[in-house]
């Protein structure tokens, strides 16, 4: 029948029409999936201004939070770097005589594969300072790690093991030493050993 026809026409031109007209909407995964429909939900996303920021700190000993490592005692350990051994020698310094004269208390020096290694590739020019490293008075530490970056070395064992005091008169190896609590830092000053945190150290500068 006409009748039929014309109305068959009819709802085949509004199907149309209304496919033409739908949109997607943003949020739809096939947009972010190029065109493949995800099966897991979209999550909302939090503004930036309502987020914390989660910071994970190292947790610190209770004996770092006095004036300084309660742990500390004589005999003494120092951990001693590549430049401080060098300009002890061109200041004419004795190492173990002149920390002990510091400190005024027995000590004990130890120097790191890492040190010995960098005093060994410095060469002859400073061989005086790798004879200086492998006097007997010095105790050495093995070094596990991979690289003989000595710095690092160094941050990393009084990191781990606040027993020791450092040795070093890199300004560097000084101030990232400085961030870590309750390490005393010994230094050379005016020709003679100074030593930071260790107010009762007979070499600690007087305020």
């Amino acid at each position: 029948m006409p009748g039929a026809n014309r109305q068959k026409k009819a709802k085949k031109i509004a199907l149309k029409k209304s496919l033409k007209t739908k949109l997607i909407s943003l949020n739809d995964s096939r947009l972010k999936d190029g065109g493949k429909i995800s099966k897991r939900k979209l999550k909302k996303k939090k503004n930036d201004s309502t987020e914390m920021e989660v910071k994970k700190v190292k947790p610190i000993t209770s004996a770092m939070f006095f004036a300084y490592n309660t742990k500390l005692g004589p005999p003494y350990h120092v951990l001693v770097d590549t430049n401080f051994i060098n300009l002890s020698l061109k200041n004419k310094l004795d190492v173990h005589k002149g920390i002990m004269d510091c400190l005024y208390a027995k000590c004990t020096c130890y120097i790191t594969d890492c040190v010995l290694a960098e005093l060994e590739k410095l060469g002859p020019k400073y061989k005086m300072g790798l004879r200086a490293a492998k006097d007997t008075r010095f105790k050495r530490l093995p070094c596990l790690h991979k690289g003989t970056y000595a710095d690092d070395c160094l941050i990393e064992r009084v990191t781990q093991h606040k027993c020791y005091i450092v040795a070093s008169c890199d300004k560097g190896v000084r101030n990232r030493v400085r961030r870590i609590p309750g390490v005393p830092i010994l230094y050379i000053s005016n020709r003679k050993y100074t030593i930071e945190r260790m107010p009762d150290a007979f070499g600690a500068p007087k305020v």
